[in-house]
């Protein structure tokens, strides 16, 4: 007969046993299936159509649920970073699946971010309407071509709606300018392309809403601003992935950039020829667009992470003639992302791990840009259920993050700016320290990223202990950085921003500043720094496997 004791501790396995169990349950749950906030119109709307085209979500560590049954506060971290769009604005059309044969449309209002994801069903878009360049052009056939001919603008009825069979009349406009005005505010931005494309559409009747080519699945709809700068381009990666988030998508939609840039690729080498990263080396090959892409051309590296993130890529331009979408969605600018508002406003938000809020719900902390950085790992292949264990090492990667010369742009003169105006010192300084040092073994790598495909400098950040560089845009990635990751940025005095320091924050990662007068570095202080940081207590005896 058991104890009255060892009753007692059955009774607790079983009852954390039943936990776990429906936590996995919630979990697997929640990444398989959208948000029941979700119109039930989804699924009615495709009339049957499946998704085998689309990519499955990964399972990520850092994922939480995205749900509209409790809106989160104003000005959490949830607000800024998760789904804090939950004022739901019903434009046009009846989203409860019922039937009636004509399109629909609303919009996710976010209060905090004072931006709006839209999405919609049966949906026109004619690429005639839109005035744009045509866009996707290798960079060296367009050299000083202006930003404004690549920005689109919209032509009435660039966009139209279904209005169904009971819809008479002449066209009439999707969104009227007071409901602009409330639910996609200009705000300080001069060219809000998304507000002038929902300005553009209009609602027309069946018998005018003729389609010779539809698009079955879910697909965003982009406009990217400085497309060319890493920064900015993560700010467009997190609000399309937001959007897909936020709309319950159950697979990663297709992607189609409705402006005009130039495809962006960096002055990779040759078929075959190697690039070296200190002591590591890879090869670097021309690889073509795939997916819905028409057109033939060597892709660039950001180009490279819009497909490995979402299911295919296309410019708008690149469709021969008005094409048709079962559910499109319109993603927020770059511009209105935490990222980029955190610029000019207080984000009072520090990183945290899922499990840590999922068992302790806290206002004032985010897991969403670990979610994010898992997501951009697992896009390219790598693991990401790494965990973190105690165990010695023989040493540490210490990424060495470069500002190299390349023409970014058709307006773009080929010379980056200085941050560390003696930055080859510097490098050759930390790798004679490195070769050098006693206490563990440095492998000092040579970030060239300018020379390195996406996937590899993805690899490079995960890989790395210590992640060191001047201020600019290559520091972006840190946001795939894994837990524990140390960034030691050396900032110029005419470039104090806090890009990085924040992403750092956001993301719970340690951050150290080296704060320059002028933009030269002394190298003995950049040693003494990282010294002192792989020299902490508990640093030499830890390692990701």
């Amino acid at each position: 007969m058991l104890s009255k004791r060892n009753i007692w501790l059955l009774k607790i396995v079983l009852f954390l046993f039943a936990l776990n169990f429906l936590t996995l349950c919630l979990y697997f749950t929640s990444h398989s299936k959208p948000p029941s906030s979700s119109p039930s119109s989804v699924n009615h709307h495709f009339n049957g159509h499946n998704h085998r085209y689309l990519k499955p979500w990964p399972i990520l560590p850092s994922y939480l649920p995205w749900s509209h049954h409790s809106p989160p506060p104003l000005s959490s971290c949830e607000a800024y970073f998760g789904n804090g769009f939950s004022d739901r604005r019903d434009l046009f059309g009846d989203q409860s699946g019922g039937g009636g044969g004509g399109g629909w449309f609303r919009c996710w209002y976010s209060d905090t971010l004072q931006s709006s994801v839209c999405e919609g069903g049966r949906i026109r878009m004619d690429p005639g309407r839109v005035l744009m360049s045509r866009g996707a052009e290798r960079l060296e056939e367009v050299i000083g071509r202006k930003e404004e001919e690549e920005l689109p603008r919209f032509q009435n009825g660039a966009f139209e709606v279904d209005g169904g069979p009971g819809f008479r009349g002449s066209p009439r406009r999707l969104v009227a300018d007071e409901l602009l005005d409330r639910y996609v505010p200009r705000g300080g931005i001069g060219t809000h392309t998304m507000r002038d494309l929902f300005g553009s559409a209009r609602i027309v009747g069946s018998d005018h809403f003729e389609c010779q080519r539809w698009v079955e699945e879910p697909t965003l709809l982009v406009t990217r601003f400085e497309y060319a700068n890493l920064f900015h381009t993560v700010t467009d990666w997190y609000s399309a992935y937001v959007s897909s988030r936020v709309t319950g998508l159950p697979n990663r939609p297709n992607v189609i950039f409705v402006d005009g840039h130039c495809t962006y690729a960096m002055e990779l080498m040759g078929e075959n020829e190697k690039c070296k990263v200190g002591a590591l080396s890879f090869s670097v090959v021309k690889i073509g667009f795939g997916g819905l892409l028409e057109n033939d051309m060597t892709k660039g590296p950001m180009e490279e992470t819009w497909k490995a993130l979402f299911s295919s890529l296309r410019y708008a331009k690149n469709f021969s003639g008005p094409v048709c979408f079962r559910h499109a969605i319109f993603s927020p600018l770059g511009y209105e992302t935490a990222l980029f508002k955190g610029l000019s406003e207080e984000i009072n938000c520090h990183g945290a791990s899922a499990h840590d809020l999922w068992q302790n719900p806290d206002d004032q902390r985010t897991a969403r840009l670990s979610e994010f950085g898992e997501m951009i790992r697992a896009s390219f292949g790598f693991p990401v259920n790494r965990h973190r264990v105690e165990k010695p090492v023989s040493g540490y990667n210490v990424l060495f993050v470069r500002r190299e010369d390349y023409l970014a742009h058709p307006r773009h003169g080929g010379k980056v700016e200085s941050r560390l105006s003696n930055e080859q010192e510097v490098f050759d300084s930390l790798n004679n320290w490195a070769s050098n040092h006693h206490v563990c073994k440095v492998n000092l790598v040579n970030g060239l990223f300018a020379h390195m495909p996406m996937k590899e400098q993805v690899r490079a950040i995960q890989d790395a202990s210590v992640i060191i560089g001047a201020h600019g845009a290559g520091l972006t990635h840190i946001v795939s950085a894994l837990p524990k990751t140390v960034i030691l940025e050396i900032i110029s005095s005419h470039y104090r921003r806090p890009h990085f320091a924040l992403i750092a924050r956001w993301k719970g990662l340690e951050y150290h500043a080296i704060n320059l007068e002028g933009s030269h570095a002394k190298p003995e202080i950049v040693i003494d720094e990282l010294s002192s940081i792989i020299e902490e207590p508990g640093m030499l005896t830890s390692v990701w496997l």
